[in-house]
């Protein structure tokens, strides 16, 4: 005779309860049958009765539901969300700082620069279930392998790849804080140590900063793969630590901190933008994260919290103190290094790579621009004629057009410089360095920059203008790829079209450069 243990759980494949629970809701039924096995249903285990069955049970079901829990939970912030509430329902009178404290052990987030700031990461919650916490480690703990893949860092709904140990180490550090406004050690936690190891190495131009890749899928990631692996702050870090601070200064407010850290994330990077865009979205998003800490941050504070967070580092590991000359020299390397990081992060839009929005390879060979360039044209698709509001609706219009100019126009891919969402994202197209095909004559000495929609009755929103006509062109003067003195034009003034549309071209008449 045989036994046979058979799963009896309510979606026994997808019930994100903590076994111990999901066993004592739902006992195991035994059923016993002589000399056959029962064909079609799903058994734990078959083996012989005996003392240790239950046991034997017992642990099958809590490695098997341990193991479903990571292989469900991909590596966006979405899922990460769900694992926390997961986290947060185990035990519902937990306060936010016990589950950050919960989710600091799980990751191994405690070494002494850490606990100098945080304190232990012994929270007195409950102990978390064993595949949400592998789960929780393997998402948050930050790596860079030898094949340049990033660990520690999720995709968000806006498109952006967020590191998660500076984002939840800066809420901690705001959850901690007793005064609103002043949290100790918020910017050495969240950037200032990250790049310090960057920005006191070296020049940026032979230390490339603020490194980015590109996802295994858009939906359903699991591999963020780095496009430089030399890169000691990745653009990823730079996006988690930003965050973090953001929150971290929100939640030391505490007439502003929330019940759950599951709704205040869910808040932030899962906010669904109405037809209008940004212009009528709330302040606290992660779409608006670049203007938020544009806003938030003095630049010479951030040089002063780096050099002490490399002096802090020092002292932790005992090594003697750094004198005058040497201090002076750091904090020179560091403000020199830091033209870079602002240029990137605070001066240039948020600009979502190819590789981000899925682009289909060049075919042929690429023509280098001769930079600067003397000209900037404005363009609208017309179509798709309806402005896009999510990353995967742009991401989505992005591939469309480029297989239309490719496929129908006989181009070597999408013929635009940039594109422009309504989403708060900017889309590479050719980008910076090659040649477009958007403005026939021109193509050489321009970059065309579309607004995704028809506006030939309406404007885009003002924030997508805005990207544009202040970040973009500040980005690419600055960068050196346009001219100080560039033209600004609209598409039917360089061949017979009505493209940008009545409505954009009476706009950006009105826009600085516009001859």
């Amino acid at each position: 005779m045989r036994l046979l243990c058979r799963c009896h759980f309510p979606s026994c494949l997808n019930t994100g309860v903590p076994p111990l629970q999901l066993l004592h809701n739902h006992p195991l039924t035994v059923h016993v049958y002589k000399g056959q096995r029962k064909q079609g249903d799903r058994y734990l285990k078959l083996f012989r009765m005996d003392s240790g069955c239950w046991k034997l049970t017992l642990t099958l079901v809590v490695v098997f539901v341990s193991s479903h829990t990571q292989a469900s939970f991909s590596r966006h912030m979405n899922d990460f969300i769900k694992a926390l509430k997961q986290v947060e329902d185990g035990a519902p009178a937990l306060e936010p700082v016990v589950v950050l404290k919960m989710l600091r052990r799980a990751a191994g987030l405690s070494d002494p620069f850490i606990r100098h700031f945080l304190g232990s990461d012994d929270s007195g919650g409950p102990e978390m279930d064993a595949g949400l916490s592998e789960y929780i480690r393997k998402t948050v703990h930050h790596g860079v392998t030898a094949d340049a893949t990033e660990e520690g860092v999720v995709l968000t709904a806006d498109g952006t790849t967020v590191a998660l140990g500076p984002l939840l180490l800066g809420l901690e550090a705001g959850f901690l804080s007793k005064s609103a406004g002043r949290v100790r050690g918020l910017y050495q936690l969240c950037l200032a140590q990250d790049l310090s190891l960057s920005l006191s190495r070296g020049s940026p131009l032979t230390q490339p900063l603020g490194s980015d890749g590109c996802w295994d899928s858009l939906t359903s990631p699991q591999v963020f793969t780095l496009s430089d692996s030399s890169s000691l702050l990745t653009t990823p870090q730079v996006n988690g630590g930003m965050d973090g601070i953001l929150l971290g200064m929100e939640v030391s407010d505490k007439t502003r901190r929330p019940l759950k850290l599951s709704s205040l994330l869910t808040g932030y990077y899962c906010h669904q933008l109405e037809k209008t865009g940004l212009d009528a979205a709330p302040r606290l998003i992660s779409r608006r994260r670049r203007d938020n800490f544009r806003d938030l941050v003095v630049t010479s504070e951030l040089v002063e919290q780096v050099v002490k967070s490399v002096e802090l580092q020092r002292r932790l590991k005992g090594e003697s103190r750094m004198e005058a000359k040497e201090k002076k020299q750091l904090k020179s390397a560091v403000k020199e290094g830091m033209k870079e990081f602002v240029h990137m992060y605070m001066v240039c839009p948020p600009i979502i790579s190819r590789s981000g929005w899925g682009a289909a390879p060049y075919r042929g060979t690429p023509t280098k621009l001769s930079l600067p360039l003397t000209y900037l044209f404005i363009h609208h698709t017309e179509s798709p004629s309806q402005p896009c509001l999510t990353f995967e609706q742009c991401s989505a219009n992005m591939r469309s057009m480029q297989r239309y100019h490719q496929d129908t126009n006989g181009w070597a891919d999408i013929g635009y410089s940039f594109v422009v969402g309504s989403d708060g994202n900017i889309y590479e197209g050719r980008g910076w360095n090659w040649q477009g095909a958007h403005t026939y004559g021109y193509n050489s000495v321009g970059y065309g920059v579309a607004f995704i929609g028809s506006y030939t009755s309406k404007l885009p929103s003002q924030q997508s203008m805005n990207l544009v006509k202040d970040q973009l062109v500040s980005c690419a003067v600055g960068g050196g790829r346009l001219k100080s003195n560039y033209i600004l034009k609209g598409h039917r003034q360089m061949v017979s079209t009505s493209c940008p549309g009545n409505a954009l071209y009476n706009e950006i008449k009105r826009w600085p450069h516009w001859v």
